[in-house]
């Protein structure tokens, strides 16, 4: 079982650049599919972005939701047993708390947050105009 622990958020202003962090302990993280999800208030949780673990073959490595695809970027660094969420170019729109979110194979929607077993405890991130 992995435990998930996101870092990074903040206050910011429109335009600027962020980088959220997602640290696993208890396992490898490079065996999981790992996503980021977003839930600004009053909204859904959202889909942000998602890497594919180390065996995916078949399916495409990254996958991005529409309204983040060009301006952010999931990368993982395996020797941290972490995988980060680069933001640039960020809007208000932007603006909730972030989670990172993992499960081990590929199943269902990954684009679903009910796809994922395990969840970080989120990290605000908070964009002025």
């Amino acid at each position: 079982q992995v435990q998930l622990a996101e870092s990074g958020g903040g206050l910011v202003q429109a335009g600027d650049s962020l980088r959220l962090s997602c640290l696993a302990s208890g396992d490898t993280f490079n065996k999981y599919f790992v996503a980021w999800f977003r839930q600004g208030p009053g909204k859904e949780r959202e889909f942000v972005g998602r890497i594919g673990n180390i065996f995916a073959t078949e399916t495409p490595e990254y996958e991005y939701g529409d309204s983040v695809e060009g301006r952010f970027a999931i990368s993982r660094d395996d020797a941290k047993n972490t995988v980060y969420l680069q933001m640039n170019g960020l809007e208000s729109e932007d603006a909730g708390v972030y989670y990172c979110a993992a499960r081990r194979f590929q199943v269902g929607d990954l684009t679903k947050p009910s796809t994922y077993h395990w969840w970080g405890q989120g990290t605000q991130v908070t964009v002025s105009a």
